[in-house]
């Protein structure tokens, strides 16, 4: 080989030889330079090249940068689920795959109750309305309540496989939707219960709505109901045509309750008035168009949706990474930010038109929702977010992750 026309550059990783040809007639500076240059580089630490992209992989990249304050990692397995308390926001819950929950101070991630006893996965994990109470709950459906101050389990009661969990907004009572179609309600800690029978089919989603006497609650078939809490009956049933066309993933309320979003695995959302029981509102990104196969329908389901408490927006966050901004009055889709992977939980900020997503490339996102553009990208997690969670004054996040680990992340943003 003609020395003045080519040469040689070979990158050593482990055991593999990459060898790189380059034409030196082509390239600036002359081929005498380039050799000289070549002969700087300390091949057997390639990796501290660091004005070179070409040394490092994107994925090695993010998995270095970590933009968290601070890391929880008592978990041994994934964390699936993490709550705020409402009183303070100072203490986070987090529940995980390792069959544990964890109550830990958010400013220097000291454990202050340790939640054992579960029997399987803890997918759910919340603090009551006043934040003395901690519930926890596994996959199998064994659910406990711990008394935070004292650190003991005060009750607990075993359900059919456990859908969703949740606490009533100003009282101590909780509810719970499970598998085989139920929805539990009980007084915390005496145990008094009622139940809310509909069809044996998952009841998938549920919420209390915020004046506390009723619950809407979204089931596999597509149905939505309102139940009376004090009655025990549903006060309207929203089925047929009118019904999503596959399972409800999730679902919300504005702030006085008197509308509701629903998402389903068939692509779409529905905006429901609460005192009529009507649909007054049909949002997808396919314009309505029906789907191709369940597959597909699948593939696009709508995992997390959310109304804006400043502007008349809502949010809808897609398994194909697209986050739908909509003016709900007009019904007139505004943006669409669009992620690398697919979205699993949003959360607008409290009083601001910034919404929050968390996704399976492991980034938490803030957009603007006025401008559809992105504000901030935070990254730290070596696998997929799973939940995540932001405080009232929208100041720090917590996340949980498939990496076994959850984060607090501050959320410094040039407006504040």
């Amino acid at each position: 080989m003609d020395n003045n026309t080519q040469g040689n550059a070979i990158e050593l990783h482990g055991d593999e030889e990459i060898v790189e040809v380059i034409d030196l007639n082509e390239m600036e500076p002359g081929p005498d330079d380039l050799a000289d240059d070549l002969e700087d580089v300390d091949f057997e630490d390639a990796g501290n090249a660091d004005d070179d992209e070409g040394w490092e992989t994107e994925d090695e990249m993010e998995a270095e940068q970590d933009d968290s304050e601070l890391t929880f990692s008592k978990h041994t397995g994934s964390v699936f689920c993490v709550s705020l308390d409402p009183a303070t926001n100072s203490m986070a819950v987090t529940g995980g795959e390792d069959d544990k929950a964890y109550v830990w101070r958010v400013s220097d991630g000291e454990v202050l109750l340790e939640c054992t006893g579960h029997k399987d996965s803890v997918t759910c994990a919340l603090f009551s309305h006043d934040s003395s109470m901690v519930a926890t709950g596994d996959m199998s459906g064994m659910i406990k309540v711990w008394k935070v101050d004292t650190k003991e389990e005060i009750w607990s009661f075993e359900v059919g496989d456990l859908e969703w969990l949740e606490w009533h907004p100003c009282a101590p009572v909780l509810l719970a939707g499970t598998d085989d179609g139920n929805v539990w309600m009980w007084k915390i800690p005496s145990g008094d219960c009622k139940t809310f029978q509909s069809s044996a089919c998952q009841a998938t989603s549920g919420k209390v709505l915020p004046d506390g006497k009723r619950a809407v609650v979204g089931y596999e078939d597509g149905t939505v109901r309102v139940w009376d809490l004090k009655q025990g009956n549903a006060i309207h049933v929203i089925k047929g045509r009118d019904a999503h066309q596959g399972a409800l993933t999730c679902l919300a309320c504005n702030k006085d309750g008197s509308l509701v979003l629903t998402g389903s695995v068939d692509g779409c959302a529905k905006l429901i008035n609460t005192a009529t029981g009507k649909v007054v509102g049909v949002f997808s990104v396919e314009d309505g168009k029906a789907k191709g196969s369940p597959d597909k329908e699948e593939s696009n389901s709508v995992e997390s949706v959310g109304f804006c408490n400043i502007l008349p927006l809502v949010a809808l966050a897609y398994l194909d990474g697209t986050l739908a901004i909509y003016d709900f009055s007009t019904q007139v889709l505004r943006h669409r930010c669009q992620h690398e992977a697919g979205i699993v939980h949003l959360q607008w900020e409290e009083s601001s038109s910034v919404v929050s997503t968390c996704c399976l490339d492991g980034a938490l996102r803030l957009w603007d929702a006025r401008s559809g553009s992105l504000v901030c990208e935070y990254r730290g997690h070596t696998a997929e977010i799973l939940n995540f969670t932001i405080n009232r004054e929208a100041s720090l996040a917590v996340t949980a992750s498939g990496d076994n680990q959850a984060k607090v992340f501050c959320l410094q943003r040039p407006d504040r």
